[in-house]
């Protein structure tokens, strides 16, 4: 079968290798279809991958695909659609077990980073990690689950508690999960102010259905943020950008207003005032990836019409070309890869 590869820092080539076993009893075969894009593809990419690992290494962090093979007590058959969980979780610690598989205390490594990823044409998986798609979602639109849309259910609803009607800040309103939070605040009828990098950028978020959008390359956000909200500031801001960004989402907050963060691209090192923090009694959650059950809200929310924004949709071949495009953020939404 053929396998996209990571031979060295930033050199990628589609290989031949050999086809997986056949599936364990507890096991199925997947035959992969499409590959969601993102950041950590990137950081994988550059040779930032945190942790030992042995190159070749198959790419791919997040993906969607058809069970080909399925172990007699997998609970799967062949023909259904699926997409995978890309963290290997134990399923025995403690964390596993109340459902919450992102803090499971052993996990083995993430695909495509640490361990062989799913940009391969089959992949041999647990059956407990797999969850299956609705009929009327597109295996494109759930290449979005494992980790982009996943990752926007849990920070929104697992840890800022958004409630409909509140007004939410979403910065990088262009990036993959920047587009879905949008999309998601939207269908619970809140108020979405959005920061991009550019006016092009900012028409395309207002077609999202933002309500308010800042180019921060020409205002500073907070200032706008702070008069759109008559000083007030608002409920939830939804961060990943890092360093750059960080104090002026505290000062977007209004009073007991809720930061969740996710990400650190402009930088992972940043300070802040600890008695603002009290005295607005700011509440800042860390949130990284999503419980196993979040893929399946993810996708369910897909079904009811709240797709993901794929930018653009290119054969497997093309993956340096879309980690280059990712880099210089030229996109708006996710890329994805067929197979």
């Amino acid at each position: 079968m053929r396998a996209l590869q990571l031979l060295a820092e930033r050199q990628v080539e589609l290989r031949e290798i050999p086809d997986p076993p056949p599936p364990a009893p507890e096991e199925v075969t997947v035959r992969v279809r499409a590959v969601g894009l993102n950041h950590i593809d990137v950081w994988g990419w550059r040779g930032m991958a945190f942790a030992r690992r042995e190159l070749p290494i198959a790419v791919g962090v997040e993906a969607a695909g058809e069970i080909e093979q399925a172990g007699a007590r997998s609970g799967f058959r062949p023909g259904e659609r699926v997409v995978m969980y890309g963290a290997q979780v134990c399923g025995h610690c403690r964390a596993c077990r109340e459902g919450r598989d992102n803090l499971c205390e052993n996990v083995a490594g993430i695909m495509g980073f640490h361990l062989d990823g799913f940009a391969r044409e089959r992949v041999v998986m647990p059956a407990r990690l797999c969850v299956r798609v609705p009929d009327d979602v597109a295996l494109e639109d759930a290449a979005c689950v494992p980790v982009a849309y996943s990752t926007v259910e849990h920070m929104l609803f697992d840890n800022a508690k958004l409630e409909p009607g509140e007004t939410i800040l979403v910065h990088a309103g262009g990036s993959g999960i920047g587009t879905i939070a949008i999309r998601v605040a939207k269908s619970l009828d809140c108020t979405v102010i959005t920061t991009v990098g550019s006016d092009e950028k900012a028409e395309k978020a207002r077609e999202l259905g933002a309500d308010h959008v800042i180019n921060y390359r020409t205002d500073r956000f907070e200032g706008v943020v702070r008069k759109l909200t008559g000083k007030k500031g608002v409920d939830v801001v939804f961060e990943h950008t890092g360093a750059d960004t960080w104090n002026g989402s505290l000062l977007s907050l209004k009073r007991g207003g809720r930061l969740v963060t996710c990400g650190a691209t402009s930088g992972p090192a940043a300070t802040m005032n600890l008695m603002q923090l009290f005295q607005q009694q700011y509440r800042i959650t860390g949130s990284f990836g999503a419980p196993i059950g979040r893929l399946a809200s993810a996708l369910a929310r897909i079904e009811a019409g709240v797709r993901p924004v794929i930018d653009s949709l290119l054969p497997v071949e093309r993956f340096g070309e879309a980690l280059e495009r990712m880099e210089s953020r030229r996109l708006f939404g996710k890329i994805v890869l067929k197979l």
